[in-house]
């Protein structure tokens, strides 16, 4: 179901029964570039199709390599190209997709030429400096060219000299991410030094986990120092599978919650690389019922209690346990999370914007939010701000008695098309 004009959901009394996961995006997007990189052919299974997928394949396209797309079956075949871009100097255009734009920054770096990297408006708004300072230290040549910090990013590329960076973990993981994929093939070993904090630790260690996957080892102090040997090359593994996405599973599983219905969620589970699937044991500590499997979750809702709670390991479940706190019995304090406030949209001032909407009392601070619910879910139409989670973790409103409708639902599409439809699959 993508629609561009206003959907008005159903009153979700109950949402329970089983949901096979579409495949992750950040798994997804990681394993494209780590296959493209790869020697050798690399199929991909269960690859999301979604706006920000689409954009890494077309830019692999663009940069020259050989994939032979299956969207209906789910799986993608790459040719990968040994860490050597075919192609010298393009433009790359990369919507609103930062699992793809930042590593694709790097990476090019590996080619020979000038290649400019770009977005949608909202894109030109997100900050990229702290990877191109770090960059331009390890002797690459890029810059913004705006010089707003944020893309439109041009690299000069030469290849990658390597040596000692410093960068900020602070903003974003996938700063990081993108110099850890990239740093084998540079001319010399490159050790990445964090000053200051690294937020989102879970999405480095699946990179590393999905690197080793690869055959390509990291060294690492307490996540604080990173030591690359140079000279590694990706080997391919000749298939690799992508996990469902656990983001999205965290919609599901707290509609169970709140409605007191069960949700087994197939496709991530103890055994996932994703640090989103631990989600669950936050709706665990607000009283559900959770049990597990090493590639499934189930929650069975009890009522749910407010909690406090840092979750600045998995910021896109934080929006979902937003909403979810709607529905609690005292307030939910939210810490840690100002990366919200540079993400798809300002996402700190979205949430408290459209939770007061819907009746709750809200403190928004730096980098938390703290939600007392209303006694009573109010009738709304919730602004999505071209966010898929803004859209997708605000259905979840429609458990309340209030009517609710989702303006421009289809901004889904970046990851999860036809979520609204496995939604109300789930209507008992």
């Amino acid at each position: 179901m993508l629609l561009d004009a206003p959907l008005t959901l159903p009153h979700l009394s109950g949402i329970g029964g089983h949901v096979c996961l579409p495949g992750s995006k950040s798994m997804s997007n990681r394993a494209l570039l780590l296959s493209a990189l790869a020697r050798g052919e690399t199929i991909v299974e269960n690859i999301l199709d979604s706006d920000d997928v689409r954009y890494m394949v077309q830019a692999l396209e663009t940069l020259g390599l050989q994939l032979t797309n299956n969207w209906d079956q789910h799986w993608i075949k790459i040719q990968g190209c040994a860490g050597i871009w075919p192609v010298k100097g393009t433009e790359l255009f990369l919507g609103n997709a930062g699992t793809a734009i930042r590593p694709l920054t790097v990476a090019v770096a590996l080619g020979d030429g000038r290649f400019v990297l770009d977005g949608v408006p909202r894109m030109r708004e997100r900050p990229i400096q702290d990877l191109l300072d770090a960059m331009n230290t390890l002797g690459m040549q890029v810059r913004s060219l705006h010089e707003t910090g944020c893309p439109p990013v041009e690299v000069i590329a030469s290849g990658i000299p390597g040596g000692v960076t410093e960068l900020s973990g602070a903003i974003s993981s996938q700063f990081l991410t993108a110099l850890l994929m990239v740093a084998p093939y540079a001319k010399k070993d490159v050790t990445i030094k964090i000053k200051d904090k690294l937020v989102s630790v879970p999405y480095v260690v699946m990179t590393l986990e999905m690197m080793k996957h690869f055959g390509v080892k990291v060294e690492h102090k307490n996540f604080e120092q990173f030591y690359i040997q140079h000279g590694q090359v990706y080997q391919s593994p000749g298939h690799f599978y992508v996990e469902g996405d656990a983001s999205s599973a965290s919609y599901f599983l707290a509609g169970a919650a709140i409605t007191g219905k069960t949700v087994t969620v197939e496709g991530c589970g103890k055994m996932s690389l994703q640090g989103d699937v631990n989600f669950a044991d936050v709706l665990a500590q607000m009283g559900a019922t959770v049990e597990w499997t090493p590639h499934s979750v189930t929650v069975t809702g009890n009522g749910l209690q407010g909690v406090d709670i840092d979750m600045n390991t998995m910021p896109d479940a934080a929006m979902t346990l937003a909403v979810a706190a709607l529905f609690a019995n005292g307030p939910t304090r939210i810490r840690n999370i100002y990366n919200w406030r540079l993400k798809e949209t300002e996402r700190l001032h979205a949430v408290s914007t459209e939770l007061r909407k819907l009746g709750a009392d809200i403190e928004e601070g730096v980098d938390y939010l703290v939600i007392e619910p209303p006694p009573q879910i109010k009738s709304t139409s919730i602004e999505t701000y071209d966010d898929h989670r803004m859209a997708m973790a605000f259905s979840l409103a429609a458990c309340g008695e209030g009517q609710i409708t989702i303006n421009q639902p289809d901004c889904v599409s970046k990851t999860f098309p036809d979520y609204f439809d496995v939604l109300l699959s789930l209507q008992c």
